[in-house]
């Protein structure tokens, strides 16, 4: 199983929003969502489109980043979304926080809970280790960690592994030097290494940044399989890229090398098709959709390969 990392903001959520839809019957994608907004208009809306196709998640309830505090302010906004827990993952991201994470849930009366590890986890805690094999906590989500997956060993939990797949750049002019890059072989070898799923932040950086400015260079991200089912990046950006001025002749540029090669290489899903609209209309959605079809195109790929 596929558990993408996926910040609750508008167009990581209309990607979701729009996977739910036309992932079919198939359906082997259980995201992770980390909140980031004080406001959850966007994540009132998601949500249950995600509970109404089946579409399981996994709800972070104490975020690291963004401007949530609070775990209360999760519960009372969403509160009308999260009534039926089967149907969603209480989740929390663990440091060295071990004593309050456990009494978190003892708080709540959660079950079936996940348990996000951070660069600051100790994972030979006593205290830790407690927490992850009590009865409340079935899935543990780490880099790779082979103490921890011995120590799990035949306890029946559900150990995910998380990568940070994306290599992001300070500039997006910086990707004209990386058409193509491997981005994930998991999806084939998870299993192989003693995991029950796998995770990563998609095609976004791990790290948190809200939106800035107009970019002096456009680009569009898509992964896709090659015929050894690795699973690698292509990265289609603009060429004039002199200044901040005309976005949409930029997006052009990217598009066009993007539409050349999904058709070249016969790519079709929602959210190629959607790119192809975009070419044919000569139509600019705005750089907040083109980041939710890169994201869309990838839940799409993963869910139809495993």
């Amino acid at each position: 199983m596929y558990y993408p990392y996926l910040r609750g903001r508008q167009f990581e959520l209309i990607a979701l929003r729009e996977f739910a839809e036309i992932r079919g019957q198939n359906n082997n994608v259980v995201p992770i969502i980390e909140p980031v907004k004080k406001t959850f208009n966007s994540m009132k809306i998601a949500l249950p489109m995600l509970i109404e196709a089946k579409v399981k998640f996994a709800l972070v309830l104490n975020p690291q980043v963004g401007e949530i505090d609070d775990m209360g302010l999760i519960i009372e906004g969403l509160g009308e979304c999260l009534g039926d827990v089967s149907k969603w993952i209480p989740s929390f991201v663990v440091s060295n926080n071990y004593e309050d994470i456990s009494r978190l849930i003892a708080v709540t009366g959660y079950t079936d809970v996940m348990i996000i590890c951070n660069d600051l986890t100790d994972t030979g805690d006593e205290a830790f280790n407690r927490l992850i094999l009590s009865d409340e906590v079935k899935y543990i989500v780490s880099k790779e960690n082979r103490t921890l997956k011995r120590n799990l060993l035949d306890k029946n939990k559900i150990l995910i592994r998380l990568d940070d797949n994306f290599s992001g750049q300070k500039r997006n002019s910086d990707y004209l030097e990386m058409a193509e890059e491997k981005f994930s072989e998991e999806h084939i070898f998870y299993k192989d290494d003693g995991y029950q799923g796998f995770s990563d932040y998609t095609v976004i950086v791990s790290d948190f940044f809200e939106g800035g400015g107009a970019p002096f260079a456009v680009a569009i991200h898509l992964t896709y399989i090659k015929v050894n089912r690795e699973v690698w990046i292509r990265h289609f950006t603009s060429t004039s890229n002199f200044d901040r001025a005309n976005i949409q002749g930029k997006f052009a540029e990217a598009l066009k090398k993007a539409i050349n090669f999904i058709n070249t290489n016969n790519i079709h899903n929602g959210a190629t098709d959607e790119l192809r609209r975009y070419f044919t209309e000569s139509r600019y959605p705005g750089l907040g959709m083109v980041k939710k079809i890169a994201i869309k195109n990838h839940l799409e790929l993963i869910n139809g390969i495993i």
